[in-house]
């Protein structure tokens, strides 16, 4: 059986596949219950210090939740609050992965697909991609998470207009926009993801990671280092990778982290 979820490696990079090219790559409750799983995997594996979302092919990062599901598991509002739960859960789970991500977004990126996407790190597409947020089409209030994220990358009157108008737009008018990072022509796309991806891998894993805390405290809410975010700073500081930066420094050369 063709698994709809699935996870590639690359050395230090692994990339998360969504394999439904048949249905766009839509999101059923199972698909976000095993990219929870996946994620858990993951987030323990020391192996990692990278990870890659896409779509399984060129005609879509994701259209978003599989709409065939909403009159069955989501039509209560209990079924609903079941579904939006989990999805949530996975969904949270890329935001707090604790490594640099990237979405690779080729064709779609609708809905909960552009929602999964906004949870990563950065966002890279082609000119043919396209991009919205489609639930004032549906009846459905956006939930607060994800919106606040939408206005952490956008704005506020960015955000409004994604929302209300439910329109779709180009990832050239998401680039403008400050919603995706950069543009690659499709040909060029996968290549372009994984240089940027090797340029990350390039610099020091610990000030990374902890680079990713830390911003994603203040997004949060955080205005004051708490004796957790202290301490990883202070660890940095004992850590492989600032002696190896330092002696790099000192001797005007590229450092050599180990990951």
């Amino acid at each position: 059986m063709t698994k709809e979820i699935y996870i590639e490696k690359n050395g230090y990079i692994a990339t998360l596949v969504i394999n439904r090219p048949e249905k766009r790559n839509s999101l059923s409750r199972e698909m976000f219950q095993a990219i929870l799983n996946e994620l858990s995997h993951l987030s323990s594996d020391p192996s990692i210090k990278l990870l890659v979302v896409r779509g399984v092919n060129e005609v879509a990062f994701s259209s978003g939740a599989d709409i065939s599901e909403f009159l069955d598991i989501r039509y209560a509002a209990d079924n609903a609050k079941a579904y939006n739960d989990l999805a949530l859960k996975a969904i949270d789970a890329l935001y707090k992965f604790p490594h640099p991500t990237i979405a690779m977004i080729q064709g779609l990126a609708i809905g909960g697909g552009l929602e999964l996407a906004n949870a990563c790190d950065f966002r890279i597409a082609t000119p043919k991609s396209k991009l919205g947020i489609t639930a004032a089409n549906i009846g459905i209030v956006y939930n607060l998470e994800s919106t606040k994220r939408l206005i952490n990358i956008v704005g506020v009157a960015k955000a409004k207009e994604i929302l209300y108008t439910a329109n779709i737009f180009t990832a050239e008018e998401g680039k403008r926009i400050g919603l995706i990072t950069a543009l690659h022509e499709p040909e060029d796309i996968e290549n372009a993801t994984l240089q940027f991806a090797e340029h990350l891998l390039s610099k020091s894993s610990v000030a990374n990671a902890g680079i990713k805390k830390i911003i994603q405290a203040i997004v949060d809410g955080e205005n004051e280092e708490n004796d957790v975010l202290a301490q990883i700073i202070l660890d940095s500081f004992s850590s492989e990778d600032y002696n190896e930066g330092i002696q790099a420094f000192l001797n005007k050369r590229k450092p050599i982290f180990n990951k």
